[in-house]
């Protein structure tokens, strides 16, 4: 069996259900639960994107923590912009095909925002990390043939990095994991730093 990278002798708890965030924390080797927080996600008015995302991942873990207060929990929140507009999800294939329509050919940013909770403790740290992504231009075409295959239909952006809609994508600058929605170099600093994980030597 191969060996885990990180041994943890303390609780951790992902304030997430998304796959993509569970399959990094197991792929570091680490013991944890994943329990959904179920939050008010509604920005405010003018509040930039990484406060929003600052925001909603510290509310997250805090609204975990408060149930399971000697665990560390991992918040963290995802969004896509462009032209300093948060891009959200599609609910019909026709705004994903406006979404992508407005991505082709151009650079957007993906922002997260990461925070570690132990109320215990009274630890709340968050940062927030952006990755930008430059689309090649492909016509109307092959944007709705992506579409058919239903992938961007649960995405912010309107499309998922790490699946089918890589094709998309002309470069990347900054963190992959932290657009695909955890900045994982960061975590591991976090988790380092409190004492919540070590390296399996």
């Amino acid at each position: 069996m191969k060996n885990s990278l990180f041994t943890n002798d303390k609780q951790i708890i992902l304030a997430s259900a998304s796959p993509r965030r569970v399959r990094f924390l197991k792929q570091l080797g680490l013991e944890f639960t994943a329990i959904p927080a179920a939050i008010d996600e509604t920005g405010k008015s003018d509040e930039s994107p990484d406060a929003l995302v600052s925001r909603l991942a510290t509310a997250k873990a805090e609204s975990i923590g408060a149930l399971h207060p000697q665990a560390f929990v991992i918040g963290a929140d995802t969004i896509v912009t462009i032209d300093n507009r948060i891009i959200g999800k599609p609910d019909t294939p026709d705004q994903a095909l406006h979404i992508l329509q407005q991505l082709r050919g151009r650079s957007h940013q993906v922002v997260t925002g990461l925070c570690l909770h132990c109320r215990t403790m009274s630890l709340v740290t968050s940062v927030t990390r952006t990755t930008t992504i430059t689309f090649g231009w492909f016509p109307d075409p092959i944007l709705r043939a992506y579409i058919k295959t239903g992938e961007p239909m649960d995405k912010a952006g309107a499309y998922g990095l790490q699946g089918t809609g890589g094709f998309l994508v002309e470069k990347i600058t900054g963190s992959c994991a932290n657009a695909i929605g955890l900045p994982t170099s960061e975590l591991v600093v976090l988790l380092l730093r409190h004492g919540v994980i070590r390296p399996n030597t």
